[in-house]
């Protein structure tokens, strides 16, 4: 069974800045054993204000390789691009510009099926293993129990037999790893803020909760769960 450890913070900018040293901490620990550091990042706000602290970071940047965990089905230049939001914050014009940033495949390809296909070999060239093994995995938590862009009462949640799919939600295709990647990852980090995602926070840490409500729980990886989480989100736990 799933474990999970929560670090709580006052606010999302003290989340910002705890998750930011601890994603540096666990790039030096693994560049200290391995010739590289493979990471998924999740989307989002609270993550943007984290990335760019990040990216100020002395590390051996060039020995990083940077992935999203989803991305929308979108151009890169499109306000609710991922590649975008990364491209102005972590990589922007600090320490973490050297990173290697390998964007998802989108519109550049026929259709969203054909991009999750892509996205699937791309992830199984730099990370070995089967399934591909990430360093770390930072991810979101939705209202609704979802992670990555793994939405319940969707089929993305119950693929099993490939690295990465179509998810669909909130109107859009959207690209992302499933769930035996995202459970692979040596170290997985949720990065929790507000008060609207309470309930959802209570359902992921419930060992009795259904992964069908809440697909974040099939994110079952072999080392606990470390949740990053403010005050606002930690309120009812």
């Amino acid at each position: 069974m799933t474990s999970y450890s929560i670090e709580r913070a006052n606010d999302s900018d003290e989340l910002a800045r705890q998750a930011s040293d601890i994603i540096a901490a666990q790039i030096s620990l693994v560049l200290d054993q391995r010739d590289r550091c493979r990471i998924a990042l999740s989307g989002g706000t609270t993550p943007a204000k984290a990335y760019a602290l990040l990216g100020q970071e002395h590390l051996p940047w060039d020995r990083v390789d940077v992935l999203l965990g989803d991305e929308r089905w979108v151009a890169a230049d499109d306000d609710s691009s991922n590649a975008r939001m990364l491209r102005r914050t972590l990589l922007a014009d600090g320490p973490g510009h050297s990173a290697s940033f390998h964007a998802v495949p989108t519109v550049e390809l026929p259709d969203a099926e054909t991009s999750a296909a892509a996205f699937a070999d791309l992830v199984a060239q730099l990370c070995p293993g089967e399934p591909p093994v990430f360093d770390v995995m930072l991810l979101g938590l939705g209202d609704d129990g979802h992670t990555a862009s793994l939405f319940p009462g969707t089929e993305a949640p119950t693929v099993t037999d490939q690295w990465a799919t179509v998810g669909r939600g909130k109107g859009l295709d959207r690209i992302t790893l499933t769930a035996p990647v995202l459970s692979a990852a040596r170290q997985v980090i949720f990065l929790v803020s507000g008060a609207g995602k309470q309930e959802a926070l209570r359902r992921l840490v419930d060992p009795t909760e259904s992964s069908g409500r809440t697909p974040a729980r099939l994110v079952q990886p072999a080392s606990d769960v470390l949740i990053l989480a403010d005050r606002d989100a930690t309120a009812s736990l």
